[in-house]
C-alpha cells in the first residue's frame, strides 16, 4: 500500500514538473511575444559589396526568410511586419590562406559579410544594426563556380542567418 502511495505521488511530481517546465521553453530558442508579435518583413538585401555575385543578395533574402519561417510562428509579410529585417551585403572576397611551394594558393576561402538592420516595432528597445560575417574554405584549385559556389553559400547563409535569428530573437 505504501509503495502504491509514493508511486503514484512521484508519478503526480514528474508529471506536474514536466507541464510545468514545458510551458515556458521554445526549441529554437526564440523570446517572442506571439500575443502582440504576428509577421516579419525581410526586405531585399542589396550587394554593395565590391565584388558583385549576381545571386547572392537574392538567395541571403530567401534564407533569412526561410530561417524565420521555420523557427516561428510568425507570418511573412511584404510590408508593415511587426518585425522588419534590411540591410546590405558589404563584402565578398577570395582570398588565398595557405600556399604551395610553388607560390600558389593551396587553400582559398570565401568571406561574406553582411551588415543588417533589425526593428522591432512592438519592443524598439530590441533594435540592432550589427554586421555578420562568416566564410567557406575550398580547394585552391578548384574554380568558385556552379555547385562548388552553391555549397559555399548555403554554408556560409546556414551561420549568418542562424547568428542573425539568435541576434534578433533569442534571448541567450
Amino acid at each position: 500500500m505504501r509503495i502504491r502511495l509514493l508511486f503514484s505521488l512521484v508519478a503526480i511530481a514528474i508529471f506536474s514538473l514536466i507541464f510545468v517546465g514545458c510551458g515556458a521553453y521554445s526549441f529554437t530558442g526564440a523570446d517572442i511575444d506571439y500575443a502582440s508579435t504576428k509577421t516579419f518583413q525581410v526586405n531585399n538585401f542589396v550587394n554593395n559589396a565590391p565584388i558583385v555575385e549576381p545571386k547572392v543578395a537574392r538567395n541571403f533574402s530567401l534564407e533569412l526568410q526561410d530561417i524565420l519561417l521555420n523557427q516561428t510562428s510568425l507570418d511573412l509579410v511584404n510590408t508593415n511586419g511587426d518585425l522588419v529585417y534590411e540591410g546590405e551585403i558589404v563584402q565578398y572576397y577570395v582570398s588565398p590562406i595557405t600556399a604551395t611551394s610553388q607560390s600558389t594558393a593551396a587553400q582559398n576561402r570565401l568571406t561574406i559579410a553582411i551588415n543588417v538592420r533589425f526593428f522591432n516595432t512592438k519592443a524598439p528597445q530590441k533594435d540592432f544594426e550589427q554586421r555578420f560575417s562568416f566564410y567557406y574554405d575550398y580547394n585552391g584549385s578548384a574554380q568558385l563556380v556552379g555547385s562548388q559556389l552553391d555549397t559555399a553559400l548555403e554554408v556560409i547563409f546556414e551561420r549568418i542567418t542562424q547568428d542573425i535569428f539568435n541576434q534578433s530573437l533569442a534571448n541567450w
